[in-house]
């Protein structure tokens, strides 16, 4: 169909992400009841009704020796919307996880790009594989932030050019850059987002060094924050073992 001059819209920038939790069912006693049918059966089923926090250590045990399972039994469901690199790279995490993405086949793509904001680190230094980022200096930010919306704003021009001569919107999005938000819901459960987290996220208690790309780990925060507190308990565990998935 072709897009008509009042579906036209201005383009807008963002130096956010938007992260909500929308649907869960996750709590500290799903690790537990997971954990104890090996040794107790059907009599499991009491950990569903008692309180947790009298098995914290159980939950310690499980995640410092890496006794994976039990921490799969659970579901959240987030919305994200991001710039499409972020997704890109969020994509490579492929078990535990389920994507339902907006399509440019099937809907014309809202103007909204990213823009670092000023806390953004923009310059790397050193070698690949071992490089660290900077602040930049205030003429880096005018430039970076110039450049980049002077681009969008021509792209998204020539986007609207085809759609409006009646160029299908699968080929005319092929102009658009991947700082372009899109927006997903993404499914996992807790022994995949500690994963995930552990490789996109840095944090002192990490045993292991992680070097993220800042706009996933600003996703990955907002994840993180929702899910501890869900389970408070499995969250502490998971810090206190060195942030590696079980």
């Amino acid at each position: 169909m072709t897009e008509t001059p009042a579906e036209i819209e201005k383009a807008s920038f963002r130096s956010d992400v938007t992260v909500e939790l929308v649907k869960h069912s996750a709590a500290d006693s799903d690790v537990l009841w997971a954990a104890r049918v090996s040794t107790a059966g059907e009599q499991s089923l009491e950990e569903i009704t008692k309180d947790p926090e009298r098995s914290k250590g159980l939950i310690n045990f499980l995640m410092r020796d890496r006794h994976g399972s039990p921490f799969e039994h659970n579901s959240m469901t987030f919305f994200i919307s991001a710039p499409i690199f972020v997704f890109r790279e969020f994509m490579r995490h492929r078990v535990g996880w389920s994507y339902n993405e907006e399509s440019g086949r099937y809907r014309r793509l809202e103007p909204v790009f990213y823009v670092p904001g000023e806390a953004r680190k923009l310059v790397q230094e050193g070698r690949p594989g071992k490089y660290e980022f900077v602040e930049g200096t205030p003429a880096q930010h005018e430039l970076t932030g110039r450049v980049m919306e002077d681009a969008y704003r021509h792209a998204y021009e020539a986007y609207q050019e085809m759609l409006a001569a009646g160029v299908a919107r699968e080929v005319a999005r092929a102009v658009l850059p991947v700082g372009l938000f899109s927006s997903m819901y993404a499914t996992c459960n807790a022994r995949s987002l500690m994963h995930f987290l552990g490789l996109r996220t840095q944090h002192e208690q990490a045993a292991v060094p992680s070097f993220p790309q800042r706009e996933i780990e600003m996703v990955g925060e907002r994840m993180e924050a929702h899910w501890a507190g869900l389970m408070p308990l499995t969250h502490a565990a998971f810090n206190a073992n060195g942030r590696v998935a079980p």
